[in-house]
């Protein structure tokens, strides 16, 4: 099996440019198509971390569309606009307690601010092709070992790849015939904007709406356009001529006569921080866009190509994962009918479900490079003025999944973009805690936030609070803080981020309350994400008091900076503050029918297989609830779990696949793995055919429906949780254990290398018959120091100081 990769990837880098022999259908690193893509689902993405792009590979037109990840509508968030409404807490409190929960929800309106703004698609760039071509013999490959799609048919080929060393998106153009080319590029952008041309040329510019709404409250009329605000950009389009000639004609670029050719795209926006008005504080895009051009063109394809694969490979080559072979009947297929196959069929593609795995590695170094800012919903790719949700950093869960595969599949780097724009967080979190929750310590982050660190709650008096009001944003989302330290164990990465941590528990401590009558401490008002109860009397709704996800969420907040501060050496007396909090928070109880409560009553949900199980949170990713420790817990979580059943959202799927995994049911895991990649047709799709709900689009991306990348990360780091799970105990002591939830369909035999585990390690280890055959494991702690370590696996426990 090993050899499988190791052969596979050298025969990827040394066969010629869109020369895949059928051999390498087999590899678990090539999407591969016979035809062009139609749809957005079916298109290839490709992006350098900041710059990206979905290829459709089209033989008459091709249609290439561009995002970069700082194009947003809106300014800093600066403006306050309901500044009184944490005077409607004691009275929401009071209804609440009173049982009265169709008043405290109505009233939890009246603690709303403004909506997020939303991400924008930057242009399309569309390659006419003059010539006359039937497009025979086509294919159209993505390989995952280069970030590198190429498109091939009779008489052309062509290349595709956004280079994060040039910041660059670079297309290459070739005859193979020997016939000259004759293409016509055209240009096309939604936003406010003017092309023109120069020389050699395509030249874009234009700016965002400063202010607008999402799609599911407003239509385009909320876009609202100043010249002299919002973020303004510039793209450059370059063609470079081996021969024939380049010229300009009605705002178009013209190529003829050429056998080979570069299309050179580059962009920049003025967006310099969520702080920074864009256009008074901007940064100089027109020089920055123009100095990213001119460095390209003193370069050839082989060397931008060389620099770009070398700088992609730093990452992508650290892991690799091999699960068995599949049969070269199903291995030859096109992906898609891959996918197809695999949805309708009972047999096992472990190539399939290796290439999900390492296609969700590739989709995290492609779109999230770019300080403070993360990957969105849509990660990079967006092709619509209003996306879904706004394409915006959703933080009651969507966001955090984006990043769980980030540290397990050894792509810190990638993490760093989340991580930094957390550290900005307080910058209005502060506000927002004072101004809706009137506390004066620390800070706080509601249902969702954008490329400006907005924290409010949104809805602006008239959103459902079952989502608009949920508040507990700010203790899930520093934890992936904590998370990096615990992987990398640098203390002064610790100090650095402590102040966050302690402002996020501070917050909590500060908005719990009493359960009247009793010691235990509660959140009230609450909700539990986008969820509703049925109370026994009938009623139906979102706000109660002692949600479980709260208490869950919180918990693991201030364990974090409870442990940091240990850790650290700071002050005694707060580190008791949060132990005596923490010993009074209310426990979990246990439902009549075996599962895991969400509500502090033991209520039904108005839908029982309702998509979010943020109650679960203990479980995963927090770190409170296992079988070995807690085993009536775990058995109450997966009792949760049969009663929400298999089908869901994509990305719920994949926060599914790694629950499972941690409550050790391998076959439970390995059948939602299975799930997450069910075919799902093209959004546009209307054949008799069509198929919808949560899954996997043609091109692997996850539909939720519709695209969400979410899933996509979710099921990458599900299949790590599957094989490798780490924790680290008395804050300085890492247990790792390998392959825990094992199913029967990968026992036979396969290998896992550079997964990285808390503590400061990396594993690498073979197994055979369900048993390890050989592991190796490494430090790689930023302080280089040795640590103590457990290593479990099967009935053995080996302690080691490494």
């Amino acid at each position: 099996m090993i050899k499988k990769l190791i052969l596979g990837a050298i025969l990827l880098n040394l066969l010629p440019l869109g020369g895949l022999g059928s051999y390498l259908y087999a590899q678990s690193t090539l999407l591969h198509y016979k035809s062009s893509a139609t749809y957005f689902e079916e298109a290839l993405p490709i992006g350098n971390g900041t710059q990206g792009a979905m290829v459709y590979g089209g033989v008459g037109e091709d249609k290439i569309s561009l995002n970069d990840i700082t194009l947003w509508t809106g300014e800093p968030d600066t403006t306050s606009v309901n500044p009184k409404a944490f005077e409607n807490i004691p009275a929401i409190r009071e209804a609440l307690f009173k049982e009265d929960y169709k008043t405290a929800n109505e009233l939890q309106k009246k603690v709303q601010g403004h909506y997020t703004n939303n991400y924008q698609p930057l242009g399309t760039l569309t390659i006419h092709n003059l010539n006359d071509s039937k497009g025979d013999n086509y294919s159209r490959s993505l390989d995952l070992t280069r970030a590198l799609a190429t498109v091939s048919y009779n008489g052309e080929q062509r290349d595709y790849f956004a280079s994060a060393p040039d910041s660059v998106i670079v297309i290459r153009l070739k005859s193979t015939d020997g016939k000259r080319l004759n293409k016509r590029l055209s240009y096309n952008c939604q936003l406010k904007n003017t092309i023109s041309t120069s020389g050699l040329e395509l030249i874009c510019d234009g700016y965002c709406a400063w202010t607008s709404k999402p799609s599911y409250v407003a239509d385009e009329k909320s876009l609202i356009y100043d010249e002299k605000r919002g973020i303004h950009f510039r793209t450059i389009v370059h063609v470079i001529n081996k021969d024939g000639e380049v010229s300009a004609e009605n705002n178009e670029l013209k190529i003829s006569n050429c056998s080979e050719a570069l299309i050179i795209i580059a962009n920049a926006t003025s967006f310099n921080g969520s702080e920074n008005d864009p256009v008074i504080d901007g940064r100089d895009y027109e020089t920055i866009v123009k100095a990213r051009i001119n460095n390209a063109l003193g370069k050839s394809f082989d060397s931008m190509l060389e620099s770009h694969v070398n700088d992609y490979q730093q990452f992508f080559n650290r892991v690799s994962i091999d699960l068995g072979t599949t049969p070269d009947s199903i291995a030859a297929m096109p992906t898609d009918v891959q996918l197809r196959e695999y949805t309708d069929s009972a047999r096992v593609n472990p190539d399939l479900e290796e290439l999900y795995f390492n296609y969700g590695r590739y989709l995290l170094i492609s779109c999230s490079r770019t300080k403070n800012v993360p990957a969105n919903l849509q990660g990079l790719w967006n092709e619509s003025i209003l996306p879904p949700w706004s394409s915006n950093y959703t933080s009651n869960i969507n966001v955090e999944e984006n990043y769980w595969p980030a540290e397990t599949a050894n792509l810190p780097e990638m993490h760093e973009s989340l991580l930094s724009f957390i550290q900005k967080l307080p910058n209005t979190g502060e506000k927002t805690a004072k101004e809706y929750y009137g506390i004066n310590e620390g800070w706080c982050l509601a249902h969702n936030t954008d490329i400006w660190g907005m924290t409010c709650p949104v809805g602006e008096g008239s959103g459902d609070p079952m989502w608009a009001n949920w508040n507990m944003g700010g203790a899930w989302i520093s934890t992936h803080l904590w998370e990096h330290y615990s992987f990398n164990m640098s203390k002064s990465y610790l100090n650095q981020v402590y102040p966050v941590l302690k402002g996020a528990a501070d917050f909590c401590m500060n908005w719990l309350v009493k359960l009247p009558g009793t010691e235990y401490l509660i959140t009230a008002p609450s909700t539990s994400p986008e969820n509703q109860y049925k109370t026994p009397a009938g009623y139906t709704g979102p706000t109660l008091y002692g949600g479980f996800a709260d208490i869950a969420m919180i918990r693991e907040c201030l364990t974090n900076a409870r442990d940091a501060a240990v850790i650290l050496g700071e002050d005694h007396d707060y580190i008791e503050k949060i132990n005596n909090t923490i010993k009074n928070l209310l426990p979990y109880r246990v439902g009549k029918n075996g599962n895991l409560q969400e509500w502090f009553h033991d209520w039904e949900d108005q839908d029982p297989q309702h998509r979010h199980q943020s109650h679960l949170f203990g479980l995963f990713p927090g770190h409170q609830i296992a079988p070995a420790r807690t085993p009536e817990l775990a058995a109450a979580c997966k009792r949760t779990l049969e009663i929400k059943g298999d089908k869901s959202t994509g990305w719920s799927t994949g926060w599914r696949v790694n629950l499972q995994a941690h409550l050790r049911e391998a076959e439970n895991a390995y059948h939602i793995y299975r799930t997450l990649l069910t075919y799902v047709s093209p959004d546009g799709y209307q054949g008799e055919d069509r198929r919808s709900g949560g899954g996997t689009y043609p091109n692997l991306l996850d539909a939720h429906a519709p695209f969400q990348i979410d899933g996509n990360f979710g099921g990458t780091s599900g299949l790590i949780e599957m094989l490798v799970q780490s924790e680290l105990v008395e804050r300085d002591r890492a247990i790792i254990t390998l392959i825990p939830s094992l199913p029967e369909a990968w026992k036979a035999e396969g290998s896992v290398k550079g997964i990285k585990c808390r503590g400061g390690y990396t594993v690498d280890f073979e197994w055979k018959d369900g048993e390890v055959t050989s592991y190796v494991i490494n430090n790689v702690r930023s302080d280089k120091q040795p640590g103590r370590v457990t290593l479990i696996y099967g009935d053995k426990k080996i302690p080691m100081t490494k």
